[in-house]
């Protein structure tokens, strides 16, 4: 049958005709996307693949302390202050006995400071606070002053006397000495002596000497 004759043929012939050459057409294109697809992917495959490892650098903000409160940045915020002691012995240089020479040339005033028990620096006196001392115990922290007044001997008008010149003393050194942690302590000769400054301050520590 020839092409020009087509036109006289059966309409449903017509019609199969076309929906073959139609799926014929579809299948080509279907056929043609396939092949494309197979030779992209054989190129993918053909090529190196790159590993990808784990990152060990860690965000610094995970590790990151949190900051004083008030001050993100930490500008208005200090150190505090470190703590002072409650040892007044710590707190000033001066505290810190040291020897000094003997004052006022009295050699048995002298003689009987030196011969307190278990006395530090025996020869010195001590330097504390500002104060030359008598003797020193280390190991009670004891300063010492010694009197040798023949203090039995004096009239009634002298005996007052003194105490009013030796009581506000005593009562300057002691304050001293507590001031840098010191225990302080008077020696006398007698019993009255004794009775007499404890009559005026009984604050004070008054020891009769029995090593002199």
């Amino acid at each position: 049958m020839g092409v020009g004759l087509c036109v006289f043929v059966a309409p449903e012939i017509v019609v199969g005709a076309v929906v073959v050459i139609g799926v014929v057409v579809v299948a080509v294109a279907i056929k043609e996307e396939l092949d494309a697809y197979e030779r992209s992917a054989s190129r993918e495959r053909g090529r190196p693949k790159t590993q990808t490892w784990p990152s060990t650098q860690q965000d610094p903000s995970t590790n990151r302390k949190p900051e004083p409160e008030g001050s993100p940045l930490g500008r208005d915020w200090f150190p505090p202050d470190p703590p002072v002691s409650a040892d007044p012995r710590d707190r000033r240089p001066e505290c810190t006995p040291r020897r000094a020479p003997h004052r006022g040339g009295n050699d048995p005033h002298n003689k009987c400071a030196d011969q307190i028990p278990q006395n530090s620096f025996p020869g010195w006196d001590v330097l504390v606070n500002g104060k030359h001392f008598d003797a020193l115990q280390l190991a009670t922290r004891t300063l010492w002053e010694v009197k040798t007044d023949n203090f039995d001997t004096y009239p009634p008008d002298l005996r007052e006397i003194v105490l009013e010149d030796q009581v506000p003393k005593m009562q300057a050194e002691q304050a001293l000495a507590n001031a840098c942690g010191f225990d302080f302590k008077v020696a006398v000769r007698s019993p009255a002596h004794k009775a007499a400054l404890l009559q005026l301050d009984r604050n004070l520590k008054v020891v009769v000497m029995d090593w002199c």
